[in-house]
């Protein structure tokens, strides 16, 4: 009969680990366009992780134009990656993935270097405290969708409308319309996909 395990991980009869079983998964996203269009991201299953709908980026990035060569991103609860790693495959230059859960952060950076996507950064962070630190325009584009049972997305826009440069844009993903704009943005472009509420605000000039 063989031993069992020893409680560091090792195996009494040689010195290979034993490995944990993977992080269960509840599917995969597919990137829609750019570089890395088919790509596939898994989505994990973790609490309050619900990726953007495939209709709905596509729309976004309809609205937006194929290349965003140049523009700089943040991706403030960046989950999968999906809206993030769709800038980046249009030609975004920095792509800035925020993340607090370690699970998703790991898989985030798997992706990165699968993909050797060198303009992508990620940081575990809550996104709510780092967009209040950062300094004030320095995005052509902020992505904002947090979990819809956490109510955040109103705080997180009126804090995050600092961080878009005049001209750029705020999207905001949430169960809910916003109901007051956030500070100096206009409301460019907007649609409901079953419980999905998008809204792409545009900074003024």
């Amino acid at each position: 009969m063989r031993a069992p395990p020893q409680a560091d991980g090792r195996d009494p009869k040689s010195t290979r680990k034993v490995i944990k079983p993977a992080t269960a998964h509840r599917g995969e996203v597919r990137l829609i366009g750019g570089l890395w269009k088919r790509t596939k991201l898994s989505v994990a299953d973790r609490p309050g992780l619900r990726p953007t709908p495939d209709r709905v980026r596509e729309t976004l990035f309809n609205w937006l134009g194929q290349d965003l060569s140049g523009w700089r991103v943040l991706d403030a609860f960046a989950g999968t990656g999906a809206l993030g790693l769709e800038a980046a495959s249009r030609g975004a230059v920095e792509v800035l993935l925020l993340e607090r859960d370690a699970v998703l952060v790991d898989s985030l950076l798997a992706v990165k270097q699968r993909l050797k996507a060198d303009a992508v950064s990620v940081l575990r962070t809550d996104a709510l405290s780092w967009i209040s630190r950062a300094a004030p325009a320095r995005f052509e584009l902020v992505l904002l969708d947090p979990p819809f049972d956490a109510g955040l997305a109103p705080a997180a826009a009126a804090a995050a409308a600092r961080l878009v440069v005049p001209g750029g844009f705020l999207y905001v993903e949430a169960g809910e319309p916003l109901a007051l704009p956030p500070p100096e943005h206009q409301l460019h472009r907007s649609l409901k996909a079953g419980a999905v509420h998008a809204q792409l605000w545009q900074r003024g000039v």
